[in-house]
């Protein structure tokens, strides 16, 4: 019996080696990971110079306080900075963790102006974390469930609907700020359309509101860009980033540029652990690998031939199926839900996952290659053509 709290229906399997985008499980066997620990390890598994480096960092030193001053994390607050366009950075453990900052951030933005009740419009089908800000910002009732009473604060409008944010604006007077994950994950793979983001940087710039990016699961060159924004020509007040930060190791930032640059002050927010000269050497080295390894590139690449793939292999079904994506951020919904494709992909030692009860989402390395990347589609295309023959019998 399990003395771990049943937070987790985890599949049967467990893992014990890994390399590049092949695992291997407790008893020898290989799988073909194409979700790569949910955008984490953009870099692949053990990747060489990351082992180096943070075998290196742990033999000189793992942690001190933020009572003092941490060279790795200087450094990396000028590395993000300088490639975001944002001005400021404060680190911390988790994506959860970068949006609670955010959130604070935007309330005590909101209160520096004399407002009593500093509401921040937020998404449907979003997902920003499980803390109870976090999880009152997500737009997943589900995920909500049990937890009420949920924060106050808040104000819900449609992802990719401007109109609706213009509403919001002319009867609340207490916004000071949009959340939205740049290129929705969980929510189902979901993009919006060319001007959205333009037309919420308007709004917020009219209006005097921070204008607050999650880039939690699309950031770090997933879409083939250091940041999903930057397929946009707008910068935002405040983005949020870990997952592919770190490579597995434990690592959120909350970037800050504009107004939103000097809201905190000493004593405002705080973290033990977060930016600590190990994690931070980790976030360090996962950049320069997909800078000099020409990652971004890569994921642009493979992710548009496996799209083009799939479209190709999944012709018959064409009716039905919504194949989306940018670089190595791809969703196919189906025309009904087929979480069970996620326990069969594994009897066929491939890892996949299902989002929104219907869509297939695949967020594999950003190394992987083109062999790896045909036998991915081969194997999904394989399940989904199975999955919906039967479903028709």
């Amino acid at each position: 019996m399990s003395h771990l709290m049943n937070t987790y229906a985890r599949l049967p399997v467990t893992f014990v080696r890994g390399e590049g985008v092949w695992l291997w499980d407790d008893q020898g066997n290989r799988y073909l990971d194409a979700l790569s620990g949910i955008a984490v390890c953009g870099a692949g598994h053990c990747h060489p110079v990351l082992t180096k480096a943070l075998c290196e960092q742990a033999a000189t030193l793992i942690h001190t306080s933020n009572l003092y001053h941490i060279q790795n994390q200087e450094r990396l607050a000028d590395r993000l900075t300088s490639l975001s366009g944002l001005e400021k950075a404060f680190f911390c453990n988790s994506g959860a963790e970068s949006n609670e900052a955010a959130i604070k951030l935007a309330r005590l933005y909101g209160h520096n102006q004399g407002i009593d009740l500093p509401t921040i419009i937020v998404m449907e089908r979003s997902f920003h974390g499980r803390t109870m800000a976090t999880l009152t910002a997500t737009g997943n009732r589900k995920t909500q469930a049990g937890f009420e009473p949920l924060l106050t604060g808040f104000v819900r409008v449609p992802y990719d609907d401007l109109e609706a944010v213009n509403q919001v604006a002319a009867n609340n007077k207490e916004i000071v700020a949009v959340l939205l994950e740049t290129y929705q994950g969980e929510g189902g793979v979901n993009f919006p359309q060319a001007n959205y983001l333009q037309g919420l940087r308007k709004i917020c710039d009219q209006n005097g509101w921070l204008l607050m990016l999650d880039e939690v699961q699309c950031g770090l060159g997933r879409t083939g860009k250091w940041f999903a924004f930057q397929h946009s020509d707008i910068v935002p007040d405040v983005m949020t980033l870990a997952k592919g930060l770190g490579s597995g190791l434990p690592i959120g930032a909350c970037l800050a540029g504009g107004k939103a640059a000097e809201v905190f002050k000493p004593g405002n927010h705080a973290s033990t652990f977060g930016g600590n000269p190990l994690a931070c050497r980790a976030a360090l080295t996962t950049l320069d690998i997909i800078e000099q390894e020409g990652l971004m590139a890569n994921a642009v690449t493979i992710g548009n031939f496996m799209r083009e793939e799939f479209k190709q292999r999944l012709h018959a079904w064409q009716n039905v199926l919504k194949i989306r994506g940018q670089g190595m951020m791809i969703g196919v919904e189906l025309p009904i839900p087929c979480g069970e494709l996620v326990p069969e992909a594994l009897k066929r030692h491939l890892l996949i996952n299902v989002t929104s009860e219907k869509v297939v989402r695949l967020l594999p390395a950003l190394n992987m290659q083109k062999a790896e990347a045909e036998q991915v589609v081969h194997e999904v295309s394989a399940l989904i053509s199975w999955f919906l023959e039967n479903r028709e019998k």
